[in-house]
């Protein structure tokens, strides 16, 4: 978070109630030198609310499905 965007930037605007302010967030996550650890954080430690690494809650739960759905095959 140190070398984030997001450091200078009040923490409310990451946990939007709309997607205007999902959008805000994305804006200032889109060029980030830390985005992929953000949202490798965000995914690993199951963070439900905000928008992390670039990404909205629903995106999130999305990149969870995908990944245990390519898991479940691998496993098969």
């Amino acid at each position: 978070m140190a070398r984030g965007k997001c450091k200078d930037v009040p923490p409310d605007t990451f946990f939007p109630s709309d997607g205007v302010g999902v959008e805000v967030a994305r804006r200032i996550c889109a060029d980030c030198p830390v985005k992929a650890p953000c949202l490798e954080y965000a995914m690993e430690n199951h963070i439900d609310h905000g928008v992390w690494g670039g990404t909205s809650e629903r995106e999130r739960r999305r990149i969870a499905r995908r990944r245990r759905l390519a898991a479940a095959q691998l496993a098969n």
